[in-house]
């Protein structure tokens, strides 16, 4: 299968920071491919070179078979884009938006309404008021929107749900998944570990680099420590607790549990129940557990 996105040796500095660090990728043709990583990790810059907006420092870049450097003007006919934050002209009305971003490309809204309306059909019914007064998931799917009114090839998305609420969250990637079936190829980045798990493939960043790819099912197959969840309603208390434990490699307190890595299976559930209950008189119940993509993240930080 051809490649939509391939990157080989990307770099990209800041003065002294490195944004992009020797960065390759390969995302395929119709796929679904997820960046995921915190604040600083690189993301919003690499989405940039991809885009044609930020030049890099060196490395290879083509984006649908052209070179966001030489042939820009080509290329953001084939992209849409949606920046993490909103851009759009808060005093035009959501049509007046869409009708702009429509006439740019050379197109109208009823020519790809059949491309937007699972997303546009949602603010339709407020198109005549300005952008700027609308909520933070009504502005989303008005961006999303525009991006798509030109029919691309491509769809780049950077953070598209940071800042929203859950459930807005929930139905943004819904629409994602009725855009791929329509064989438009995304990249997506996401500072949610948990919305990485809705993509076909993902690759871990941090401080500029790659340190992990694949299917979600492979990340976590590629954590081989033993690792429990304690659920407690003393979880800072326990955490305390736990990490003067020996055999400890890492506990991390995800709401009201803790994850506890081991350095060995000799050190499992009879071992850290005995270690608790001889510090404290907290209740709480131990189990094995199945990594997530949050757990396997923080495992390459510290390792």
């Amino acid at each position: 299968m051809n490649n939509s996105i391939e990157i080989q040796n990307l770099f990209k500095s800041y003065k002294k920071v490195k944004a992009l660090d020797n960065l390759s990728l390969r995302v395929e043709n119709g796929g679904f491919y997820g960046l995921v990583g915190p604040d600083g990790a690189g993301k919003t810059t690499l989405m940039r070179i991809l885009t044609s907006l930020l030049l890099p420092d060196s490395g290879d870049v083509l984006v649908g078979g052209l070179d966001p450097v030489k042939e820009y003007k080509n290329l953001r006919l084939k992209l849409g884009y949606m920046p993490g934050r909103f851009s759009l002209y808060q005093d035009l009305t959501v049509e007046e938006n869409l009708k702009f971003f429509a006439q740019v490309f050379g197109t109208t809204i009823e020519e790809n309404y059949h491309l937007i309306a699972p997303v546009y059909s949602q603010i339709e019914p407020f198109k005549k008021r300005r952008a700027g007064k609308l909520s933070g998931g009504m502005k989303q799917k008005l961006a999303l929107s525009c991006a798509l009114v030109h029919k691309p090839e491509i769809l780049i998305l950077d953070e598209p749900t940071t800042g929203v609420d859950a459930v807005s969250r929930r139905e943004f990637w819904e629409m994602l998944k009725e855009i791929r079936a329509k064989g438009i190829t995304i990249l997506v980045s996401t500072p949610y570990m948990e919305e990485a798990e809705l993509c076909d493939t993902i690759s871990l960043m941090f401080d500029g680099k790659i340190i992990d790819s694949g299917t979600p099912d492979e990340i976590t197959s590629h954590f081989k420590d033993p690792i429990f969840i304690v659920k407690t309603d003393y979880v800072r208390e326990l955490l305390k607790i736990v990490r003067e434990m020996p055999g400890l490699k890492s506990v991390n307190s995800f709401g009201q549990t803790l994850h506890i890595v081991t350095k060995s299976e000799k050190f499992g559930i009879i071992e850290i129940s005995q270690f608790i209950k001889t510090n404290c008189e907290y209740a709480f119940e131990l189990e094995p557990y199945s990594a997530s993509i949050e757990d396997c993240f923080i495992d390459h930080i510290i390792s």
